[in-house]
């Protein structure tokens, strides 16, 4: 049966058994993070960024806090390829044999940026905001004290959205040959987009205008990575849908 065929019931039924397949893998992978965090949890503490802190717990539930948020990331993580799978699964049967195949790879594309989002904001981003920090503390004469748990929350917040974001190419990609946006339309809000790009750099930098540099940039480049695969993808839709019609004229 094709997706034009289908009736809302069935699209929703589709729908929720792709989410259930999500939520049993994510709880599946979150039971396996559980024995992945504690080792990672402790890299984190010894590595470069947070070797000259010394970590506080606050609260007596602030280690079971991070450990089952850990666990979580992990699974959020590990999810990720199955979550763009099921989404590429339910919207497939609405495309061509050869859409089909060119969004399916996009995936392990997503993954990899992902990943890349995940490094670029940890390895580069978070050791400078760190030193940073501590920078200032020393300047003001401010003795720091560090808790665990709001250590990690900062990590988090700085790191995850990088992944997400990082994203933006193959999103845009994705909708460009879905018929959704346009490369003209990603041009035309360039302006609006990247004050928007701005504003996310300054809610999650330091206020100083080197770090808050540091996330623009990437994130323009990005954009502008993502108007050129609209591009590419719009003139290879167009392509698709000129041979389809010319094979349709041929068979009338």
């Amino acid at each position: 049966m094709s997706q034009q065929d289908m009736t809302i019931y069935e699209h929703l039924e589709e729908l929720r058994k792709r989410l259930m397949i999500v939520v049993v893998f994510f709880f599946i992978t979150v039971i396996g993070g559980l024995f992945l965090a504690k080792p990672i949890i402790q890299y984190l503490q010894h590595a470069d960024e947070a070797a000259a802190l010394t970590m506080n717990a606050f609260r007596v539930t602030d280690p079971l806090k991070i450990y089952f948020q850990m666990a979580f990331v992990i699974g959020v993580v590990f999810t990720s390829p199955v979550i763009l799978y099921q989404l590429w699964a339910f919207v497939s049967p609405g495309l061509h044999e050869k859409e089909r195949r060119v969004t399916l790879s996009y995936i392990p594309v997503s993954v990899f940026l992902f990943l890349g989002g995940l490094a670029f904001s940890y390895f580069i981003l978070f050791p400078y905001i760190i030193h940073f920090m501590i920078k200032l503390s020393g300047d003001l004469n401010i003795e720091q004290v560090i808790g665990i748990n709001e250590y990690f929350q900062f990590l988090f917040q700085t790191t995850i959205p990088f992944g997400f974001l990082f994203q933006l190419p193959v999103v845009t990609l994705f909708l460009t040959r879905l018929g959704i946006v346009t490369p003209q339309f990603l041009g035309q809000i360039r302006r609006y987009a990247y004050f928007v790009l701005l504003v996310i750099a300054a809610l999650i930098t330091p206020p100083d205008i080197i770090s808050h540099m540091m996330v623009s940039v990437p994130l323009f480049v990005l954009y502008e990575v993502s108007i050129f695969v609209s591009r590419i993808g719009f003139k290879k839709a167009q392509q698709a849908e000129a041979r389809l019609s010319a094979e349709e004229k041929s068979v009338q």
